[in-house]
């Protein structure tokens, strides 16, 4: 691993807006590669952090510009478009990612390294970190990042041989130009971001970004365990080879009675990836059979690397047992979907839920309810979730806080008989937090606290 050339894009002149964890990163890292940047950001205390960067509204920049980079979380069209990205789609600036930028860096700097493009509404995250995990086991150079970890611009030069695993968003894969993924990989479809797209079909498309651009001879994967993916893949496999995957279902990869197989036979018992659990994880990990096995991984490392995958922080994460009660943590379940795939894995609980709801808010839920002993209720929008509660007869209490909330779980799991305590959400979090990071942090903290007062 290497850093980029000082001249890839010497001549060239970029208006970075939005200076966190994306664009920030991008601007220093644009400007190292001899690009000319101005740097923006709405928020005076994010421009007073960019140090050593030209300040400025590109609008009253003057001059020629060859892009803008626009951060994830800022809109160029719905549900109102940022002042500045209205000013370049008038004036015909492209509006890019850094992800793209990447892709033009890599490709510049002479190096061949492939491309991983991997999304779906949920489970994108542990599957990039679990392929770059078993893909630096087995001895292959591999980098993940992008909407995961590392921003894409602040990864090194990898050469040929190395492959970059970037978990692209829906927000990124609408401001690609010329990246083109090796393998690309769409993992589910639920309801999520429509503020964004409009509806469920500018939603999808977006998504189904991911495979454009490839060529005869990428690897395309697909999940089927949901209707709105089943039919992305009837449209696609009109035009290319998709290989598909499920937790549940016979596909191009899949499981059965809980052994993880392909075509070729078995590879590994699912029993055996203990930060691996439920239908979901099962049709992640044959994602990442698909994808490693096409990057050339055997079948031994690739079961190899499944078993000794730790796990991501927020992800169905044990962060401590007090008292015979399991705490879990699965703070990065933003929508019910994805709450659906951690509640679905145990049989009786106690749930901390609530924030700020999505469309359906816990309606898609109900299913599970039997398996709630009580509910705790935090955040904005206890209103709705406690309604849907109430209507289906499951006990709750409205905690208001997440220190509240967890007390009280804690009392309750002693009352109810319940062995596992889960923060699974089914919301955002930034009615009180700053991201589901700061709410899952604040959750292992409580829990470690109770851990030191036993």
């Amino acid at each position: 691993m290497s850093i980029f050339p000082d001249n890839l894009f010497v001549g060239q002149r970029f208006a970075v807006v939005g200076l966190g964890k994306n664009g920030l990163p991008a601007a220093y890292a644009l400007a190292a590669m001899g690009g000319s940047v101005v740097a923006w950001d709405d928020s005076p205390g994010a421009r007073d952090g960019a140090t050593g960067l030209t300040i400025g509204d590109p609008r009253e920049a003057g001059g020629r510009f060859d892009a803008v980079v626009l951060s994830p979380g800022i809109p160029h069209r719905l549900p109102k478009p940022h002042p500045i990205a209205v000013w370049a789609r008038e004036a015909g600036i492209p509006i890019l990612s850094d992800t793209e930028l990447l892709f033009q860096a890599v490709r510049r700097a002479g190096s061949a390294a492939r491309f991983v493009g991997i999304t779906g509404t949920n489970g994108k995250s542990t599957t990039t970190a679990l392929l770059a995990h078993v893909l630096t086991g087995a001895g292959v150079r591999a980098v993940a990042g992008a909407n995961l970890g590392p921003a894409a611009l602040s990864l090194p030069l990898l050469p040929d041989n190395g492959v970059y695993v970037l978990e692209m968003s829906s927000y990124m894969l609408e401001r690609l130009a010329t990246l083109r993924f090796d393998v690309a990989a769409m993992l589910n479809l639920s309801v999520d971001h429509l503020d964004r797209h409009g509806d469920m079909d500018g939603y999808a498309l977006a998504k189904r970004a991911v495979f454009d651009r490839q060529r005869l001879g990428d690897l395309s994967v697909i999940g089927i365990d949901d209707e709105r993916s089943r039919g992305m893949h009837q449209r696609l496999a009109m035009t290319r080879k998709v290989v598909t995957i499920s937790g549940v279902s016979r596909a191009g990869v899949w499981t059965e009675n809980g052994m993880l197989r392909d075509a070729d036979g078995p590879i590994l018992r699912m029993a055996a990836c203990p930060t691996l659990p439920g239908a979901h994880n099962a049709q992640n990990a044959a994602a990442v059979a698909a994808m490693a096995s096409f990057l050339g991984v055997d079948r031994a490392a690739i079961a190899r690397g499944l078993r000794t995958y730790p796990g991501l922080p927020h992800r169905q994460q044990l962060v401590g047992r007090v008292d015979g009660v399991s705490y879990i943590n699965d703070s990065k379940a933003t929508n019910a979907d994805a709450a659906q795939r951690a509640l679905v894995c145990y049989d009786r609980l106690i749930w901390i839920a609530g924030g700020m709801a999505k469309e359906d808010g816990i309606i898609p839920l109900v299913p599970l309810f039997p398996r709630i002993a009580h509910a705790m209720l935090i955040g904005r929008d206890t209103p709705i979730l406690a309604a849907t509660l109430r209507e289906h007869g499951v006990p709750f209490i409205e905690a208001g806080t997440l220190e509240n909330a967890v007390k009280l779980a804690a009392r309750a799991a002693h009352d109810d008989k319940a062995d596992v305590v889960l923060l699974s959400p089914a919301c955002a979090s930034w009615d009180q937090f700053t991201g589901y990071d700061q709410r899952g942090d604040r959750f292992a903290e409580l829990v470690r606290d109770m851990e030191g007062a036993r």
